[in-house]
């Protein structure tokens, strides 16, 4: 069986010069169909044909084979019939054999992949239509006009995937029968669609179309390795998020224990793709069948080992917090909580390489108030310390007789208030909010905020609101932003505090107004908001 791959090309283009030679992400656009076509296990022959010099140069380069063209086949309206029929006849000639079936390949798909053309090949051999045409399948409402005015292509106004199939050709390819290419017509009896993924179905007919392949083929495969759970928390999981958010457009894929259900279900609620794993060499071999560009590690303290493994699979490994030996061995490591001196060239520490969500992006602090009304108790998805039921203790106590500040506690998804024994109490003006959407709405509103000393203490700084911090666990003491010189009152580890001290803190800073004055001023001088282009930028960076 001989299967010939003609791909037309000619030199001249009016929307977007010299189209099938300029470079699309680093080569030229005509290149991707190339390579479609040799790696294609079905085709026998490739040829270009074409009336230009610059391509011809492609072609050779390529080592593949090129005709010519005529000039009266490079005219503006010449259409592919017979331009087509001239190089089939030419290959014929100089292969000396006949061609079964000729396979027209357009330069201006360059998101087809070869795996798609290989199976539609496959399936017209199999099929014994005449002529296989690739077109993508999106319904629409949609309307046509006549003399009358317009009218509706459809009987009933429904939503789109309740709509009929609407196919619209791609120009990818074109498969038919040898016996049907003429000088006039490349068209068999028995015509059939393949229907081609719609993020190969780009045909580059303008600048708009470029720059939509051009996104398409810089898109990476990136992996969120990353847990949580109650002695964890969830601040990871928040973090991976946001990163992801802001990582649009390309394919992201998030790894988690299955064990780890906190984790596991805060990502499913988030609606982002995952898979569950249950050991190291389970992620490993995921990582190989997905075909990952780059993990993003951020499961704490790595060994080299470890990491070793994982720049064997992909081409670019990031760790996230980590104080581990493997760190060493990554191509960059992002530390934001930590402040220390850079000994490595791949370290990336402090507060320029914090991660704001967006709603801290676009939200601007409150003007300040003398007076203490709001406050706010906020420590992490899990709270493993449990220190929002310490502070609900000293809540209901400081409001007992006459309630004069209003408490809102947010808690996490991972936190079961009801198993603490906390619960809202309007009369005492304490009200209990469990996995808030968002939380900024909250924040702004706070007089003085208690929380914890991860990721939490940015939002705050971001929003200006003086805090009282807690630390969950000596590792939390390790996050050296959340200090008076930045605004923060830090009592130290939360499980060795009195009611007292938390008492007698929190009456104290409520009289001095200077002083949570001082404090907001001290967290507003940070520019926190420029961290997360930083991040994302060394994450997509290429070497």
């Amino acid at each position: 069986m001989n299967i010939l791959a003609v791909i037309p090309a000619r030199g001249g283009s009016k929307g977007i010069p010299r189209k099938n030679v300029r470079l699309m992400n680093g080569k030229p656009l005509i290149s991707y169909s190339i390579e479609n076509a040799k790696s294609c296990e079905w085709i026998t022959d490739v040829v270009i044909t074409t009336d230009d010099e610059e391509i011809i140069g492609i072609a050779k380069l390529n080592t593949v084979a090129y005709v010519e063209r005529l000039k009266e086949l490079a005219e503006d309206n010449v259409t592919l019939d017979p331009v087509i029929y001239d190089a089939v006849l030419k290959m014929e000639k100089e292969k000396n054999i006949g061609y079964d079936f000729i396979v027209t390949l357009q330069p201006t798909s360059p998101l087809l992949k070869s795996s798609t053309l290989n199976n539609a090949i496959e399936s017209f051999i199999n099929s014994g239509m005449d002529t296989y045409i690739s077109a993508v399948n999106i319904p629409h409402l949609s309307w046509s006009a006549n003399e009358s005015g317009y009218f509706p292509n459809y009987e009933e106004r429904v939503n789109r995937q309740q709509l009929p199939p609407n196919y619209i050709e791609t120009g990818a390819f074109f498969i038919t029968k040898r016996e049907y290419v003429k000088p006039n017509s490349r068209m068999g009896q028995d015509v059939s669609i393949f229907e081609v993924p719609e993020e190969e179905s780009v045909d580059i007919d303008t600048k708009s179309d470029w720059l939509i392949c051009e996104n398409a083929l810089k898109r990476k495969r990136i992996i969120f390795r990353v847990d949580g759970y109650k002695e964890l928390g969830m601040g990871h999981i928040y973090h991976c998020l946001t990163l992801a958010y802001n990582l649009t457009g390309h394919e992201i894929m998030f790894v988690t224990k299955e064990k780890c259900t906190e984790g596991v279900n805060k990502i499913k609620s988030s609606y982002m793709p995952y898979t569950l794993i249950n050991s190291d060499e389970e992620f490993f071999d995921f990582l190989v069948e997905w075909d990952a560009d780059i993990v993003v590690n951020d499961c704490l303290d790595t060994d080299e080992n470890y990491i070793q493994k994982l720049k064997k699979i992909v081409s670019k490994v990031i760790t996230i917090e980590d104080l581990g030996e493997g760190a060493e061995y990554a191509d960059a490591v992002i530390n934001a909580l930590y402040n220390k001196e850079k000994k490595l060239s791949n370290e990336y520490y402090g507060e320029s390489y914090v991660c704001l969500r967006d709603e801290f992006l676009i939200n601007k602090p409150k003007t300040f108030s003398k007076e203490v009304k709001n406050i706010l108790v906020i420590f992490g998805g899990t709270d493993p310390s449990n220190l929002t039921k310490k502070i609900y203790h000293f809540a209901t106590k400081i409001n007992k007789n006459n309630p004069r500040f209003e408490f809102n506690f947010i808690t996490g998804k991972g936190y079961n208030s009801e198993d603490n024994g906390i619960y809202t109490l309007e009369d005492k003006k304490i009200f209990v909010l469990n996995d808030v959407k968002r939380v900024s709405d909250y924040m702004i509103n706070a007089d003085i905020a208690f929380t914890s000393q991860g990721r939490t203490v940015f939002e705050l700084a971001s929003l200006g609101i003086p805090s009282i911090v807690l630390s969950q666990n000596e590792r939390e003491q390790l996050h050296t932003f959340a200090q008076m010189q930045n605004g923060f009152m830090n009592l130290g580890l939360g499980k060795n505090i009195s009611i007292g001290t938390i008492e007698s803190t929190f009456k104290w800073l409520v009289e001095a107004h200077q002083i949570r004055h001082e404090m907001r001023e001290l967290m507003l001088r940070h520019d926190l908001k420029k961290g997360i282009k930083r991040v994302i930028d060394i994450i997509l960076k290429e070497d």
